[in-house]
């Protein structure tokens, strides 16, 4: 009865659906015709699902099989008491609604624009189903939260970074898709990434930790640059990344479809983002007490390194911008590069 009470009221909500809709859909399949798509009302099917709207909803509860099942459960449990502890039910229940509808529909989009083009009539009838978006989603999360806290799995035998999940998440499913013929998965992660990801950074409202007043101000989005695009990928991949990233988004603020973030909404997110790894969040999976001290010694270290790796970054750059603007008459080139200089250490002294 106690393990009840420890569950969170929305994550209680999303385990009880996962349990209701997957036996709904095995009973469902059991029941039906040899025909596939005869009894699939819960799975979503792109022929049919502007008829059956609701499936944008359910397919994402509706496991087909054990492993599963299981594996979506865990996601939901440990995950969602995660998010509900450090968000609150109202705003993972927002989040929740937005990461399993959306992605279920570009999924959808993404088979019947195959089907358009190659006139493929089992593209069309394709079942998409299972959490897997939701498991990007909650991934992309916990990078937003505690990107340098680390998780270990069989008593320290196993050692992960969480800033390491979406990159590994996303190549395991790629792989899945093109070795295995798990195409669905393949789509569901990547379009349950991307939701997740442009929610949290443009999007979702949060308070303002960084602030000392207590009047309850909200941010929209999270502008630092540890939630970059390009930071989601390894170390080697992150300048090419960026460079498509920062083209696509300069296109999108030209068309006026995002709202660029300015040098204070940048300040600002970072100071976020410093105040999370500082505020005690609810450990990931770690229970002992003196391994949690541990682990925030290591994620202050890390996110120091981070910081002064940032300042030696904005350094090179006024560097290179006042070697390339004549000297003679313009002492402000040199004057910016000491006004940078001096507001990263501060950034750093603040860490």
């Amino acid at each position: 009865m106690q393990w009840r009470v420890n569950i969170p009221p929305v994550t209680r909500v999303l385990l009880a659906l996962l349990v209701a809709f997957s036996v709904s859909y095995q009973a469902l399949r059991l029941g039906a015709d040899a025909d596939r798509t005869t009894g699939h009302y819960l799975a979503l099917i792109p022929q049919w699902a502007l008829f059956t709207p609701w499936v944008y909803f359910t397919a994402t509860y509706s496991e087909q099989n054990l492993v599963t099942f299981l594996i979506a459960g865990a996601t939901i449990l440990y995950g969602g008491k995660y998010l509900e502890r450090a968000w609150g039910s109202l705003e993972l229940g927002k989040f929740i609604l937005i990461v399993t509808v959306l992605p279920n529909f570009l999924a959808s989009l993404v088979y019947v624009l195959l089907f358009a083009l190659s006139r493929n009539a089992d593209l069309a009838l394709v079942v998409i189903q299972g959490s897997v978006a939701l498991q990007g989603a909650f991934i992309v999360a916990f990078k937003q939260l505690v990107p340098e806290h680390t998780v270990t799995i069989l008593r320290g035998a196993v050692k992960i970074r969480v800033k390491h999940f979406p990159s590994l998440f996303l190549a395991a499913n790629s792989l899945s898709g093109i070795l295995l013929g798990t195409d669905t998965a393949l789509v569901l992660a990547w379009v349950g990434f991307l939701t997740s990801w442009t929610y949290l950074r443009f999007y979702k409202k949060q308070p303002d930790l960084s602030s000392a007043s207590t009047g309850g101000n909200q941010l929209r989005g999270d502008a630092s640059e540890t939630f970059a695009f390009a930071c989601f990928w390894p170390d080697a991949i992150q300048g090419p990344v960026a460079a498509i990233a920062d083209g696509i988004y300069n296109a999108l603020v030209a068309l006026r479809i995002c709202t660029p973030f300015s040098a204070a909404d940048v300040e600002i997110g970072n100071e976020q983002a410093t105040a999370r790894g500082e505020g005690g969040l609810p450990n990931l999976l770690n229970h002992d007490s003196s391994r949690s001290g541990r682990n925030k010694q290591e994620e202050s270290e890390r996110r120091r390194a981070l910081a002064l790796k940032a300042l030696d970054q904005r350094l090179q750059a006024a560097s290179t911008n006042s070697q390339s603007q004549p000297t003679i008459g313009q002492p402000s080139a040199s004057a910016g590069a000491v006004d940078t200089a001096t507001s990263g250490t501060e950034t750093v002294d603040q860490n």
